[in-house]
């Protein structure tokens, strides 16, 4: 009898959660004892996880498949990303970075700069459609007016993600809005609309967090001296103008216009390199080296270096890994049944409406820190619960909604996870360090889990509030 004919074993609970106790303990060993990166954390915990699944009677090629699967999803994100790092790269390279930069100095003040930065950067994300595009484009460009202004680079991070997600999460031509009510059963714009509810108060909540840190927070290192200083030394670099913001505009107009993200940040990434040659006057070969190796400047100012020291395909290579690692992870898991167990162990313990809207709030986290991919967030839980919604009459849309506020918006808080990475190599701050800022992204999942408890907003099908209502009446009169 062959391997492929043996007969496999269902994980208990138990089983199950060994591969995450791993993960966890080799995380917080590698990286708070050595000081490791997380990938050598994550690929032994990749190890444990192959190593049950055959002791259960997996073949290898089901778990090779589930690694590769793994690795699939997060392909496109792999292929932005690189893209993206060609952008940086020619962006600066081409002085519209630093155009950016220039005119933001002027128009933002320090006090009210995190107020700004996560309404402009929320604008852009809606008509982008795309979390990963804005913070490629408008969140570079924050980050530098940022650090220009002498502010806390992770506040600045925290406000722009906050912003970018808030875009993402609500714009109709965004990849998650689409899939949750895909996946959920749930109508597109209705699923927008039930969003409203738990997003709009978190925003709300969130500017007045930024508005607060920003006139409590000490901005000494931003005087007008400094912040002139920096802009002349940015035109003596540059030649900065106005029509270098056309390149930036294209990309927005693309995304707004449906275009898919590939085709149109690869056409930002050309017209950063042709920006470089025929307006900064750069050399062809070296235009088009930046593209891998990002641009470099040694100007003796550390604030300009930090700016501008940035981008490339190679400074993407840390992610990518990274992502291949956590997937393979997450694939293991995914396709052995681990994740099935936990989930199924998980959904008896809803008791009531609320109980259940809390467990897909958890559930959604744990495939982020898990399956390292927002998608799985959102397709695990929508797929498992589906049936418990349907049977306690809920409406799939608070479905759909519990895995977007809690799948969609803590992906970018778990270092591993595409997201999470993808927000650190782009931005240049530590997932550990923005995340504590990220207002919107922490409050989200608490919203969820307070309407789903009190009640507020959760829609039930009429069938389903007329017999409950029966109920309610017989149980008065007695």
């Amino acid at each position: 009898m062959s391997a492929e004919t043996n007969e496999v074993k269902k994980p208990s609970l138990l089983v199950a959660l060994i591969p995450v106790v791993f993960m966890i303990v080799a995380l917080i060993i590698g990286i708070a004892v050595y000081g490791a990166d997380p990938h050598i954390p994550l690929f032994f915990s990749g190890v444990v996880a192959a190593a049950i699944a055959l002791l259960l009677g997996n073949s290898w090629k089901t778990i090779e498949s589930g690694m590769i699967n793994g690795i699939s999803l997060a392909l496109q994100a792999i292929i932005i990303l690189v893209i993206i790092g060609m952008i940086i790269g020619s962006w600066l390279a081409g002085g519209i970075v630093p155009t950016m930069i220039y005119y933001g100095l002027d128009i933002l003040s320090p006090t009210y700069f995190l107020f700004a930065s996560c309404i402009i950067s929320g604008l852009v994300a809606i008509a982008a459609g795309n979390a990963w595009t804005a913070a490629g484009t408008i969140g570079i460009a924050l980050m530098g007016v940022g650090e220009g202004l002498g502010l806390n680079t992770a506040m600045v991070a925290g406000s722009v993600i906050s912003g970018i997600y808030f875009g993402d999460k609500i714009s109709p031509f965004s990849e998650t809005t689409n899939l949750a009510p895909g996946v959920a059963g749930s109508e597109l714009f209705e699923h927008i609309k039930h969003m409203l509810f738990t997003t709009v108060p978190a925003l709300i909540i969130s500017l007045i967090l930024y508005f607060v840190l920003g006139f409590v927070t000490n901005h000494d290192n931003s005087n007008l001296e400094q912040v002139s200083t920096l802009q002349n030394q940015l035109s003596d670099l540059f030649t900065i103008g106005p029509l270098l913001l056309i390149v930036p505009a294209v990309v927005i107009i693309m995304m707004i216009k449906k275009m898919p993200a590939i085709p149109a940040l690869s056409t930002g990434a050309i017209l950063g390199t042709v920006t470089a040659v025929l307006v900064q006057g750069l050399p062809m070969k070296e235009a088009i080296s930046t593209l891998y190796y990002g641009y470099s400047a040694d100007t003796g100012v550390d604030v300009l270096d930090n700016l501008l020291n940035n981008g490339g395909i190679e400074a993407m290579m840390f992610t990518v890994s990274l992502i291949i690692i956590a997937m393979s992870f997450g694939g293991i898991m995914e396709s052995t049944g681990f994740f099935q167990t936990i989930v199924e162990s998980l959904l008896s313990l809803a008791r009531s409406a609320g109980s259940l809207i809390g467990i897909t709030v958890g559930t959604s986290f744990f495939a982020n820190v898990v399956g390292s991919e927002q998608y799985l967030s959102i397709i695990i839980p929508a797929r498992m619960y589906a049936n418990a919604y349907d049977k306690k009459g809920l409406k799939m849309k608070n479905l759909s909604r519990t895995v977007e506020d809690a799948g969609t918006m803590t992906s970018p808080l778990v270092p591993w996870n595409t997201c999470g990475a993808f927000m650190t190599a782009t931005l240049g701050v530590s997932t550990l360090s923005y995340a504590p800022f990220a207002f919107l992204c922490l409050l989200s999942p608490l919203m969820a889990i307070i309407y789903g408890f009190t009640g507020f907003s959760v829609e039930y099908k009429d069938g389903h509030k007329k017999v409950s209502n029966m109920k309610a009446a017989k149980k008065t009169s007695v």
